[in-house]
């Protein structure tokens, strides 16, 4: 019995290491994406940190400019709403709150140079419950902040998939 398990676990551990050495990865594993444009223009606030996070990512990629007039861009990303919301999940048989939902919705479009929508208006939303106690109101503040900012980067994950999937008219 203890050798087919021996040969089960040799065999495993040779797949991998053939996988490892032919250089298979999942597309899109490394972070990086081919997006099918070389500038844009993204009308976030200069404080949004939604905003902030996604340059830090398109400039990671070095294939993308991120244009500050929209008028040199090639393409332009139109924020038509982002919204945080809190709402009461559930109550404890006192009637005081035992469980929030958080929730993070951006709207945006994607349109081109010449003013024709490569992406139409597409609202994501995140959400994420959060367990509240009374006795640990700072420590659950830093859990929903936390919660929020990794929401965040969830979104703008989603929002490189996206763009990454526009095809070019």
């Amino acid at each position: 019995m203890s050798n087919k398990t021996l040969v089960r676990a040799l065999a495993a551990l040779l797949m991998a290491g053939v996988l490892a050495g032919c250089g298979f990865q999942l597309r899109g594993s490394d972070g990086q994406y081919n997006l099918p444009f070389q500038s844009i223009w993204l009308s976030f606030n200069e404080s949004s940190p939604l905003g902030t996070e996604l340059k830090r990512n398109l400039r990671a990629g070095d294939t993308v400019r991120i244009e500050t007039d929209a008028s040199k861009a090639q393409t332009l990303f139109d924020v038509i709403s982002e919204t945080r919301g809190k709402s009461i999940l559930s109550l404890n048989s006192l009637g005081r709150v035992r469980e929030y939902s958080l929730s993070y919705t951006l709207v945006f479009q994607v349109r081109d140079a010449n003013n024709r929508q490569l992406l139409a208006p597409t609202e994501i939303t995140l959400r994420r419950n959060i367990a509240f106690d009374e006795s640990q109101v700072l420590a659950k503040e830093s859990e929903e902040a936390l919660l929020y900012r990794d929401m965040q980067s969830d979104l703008v994950q989603q929002i490189l998939r996206r763009l990454a999937a526009i095809k070019p008219a």
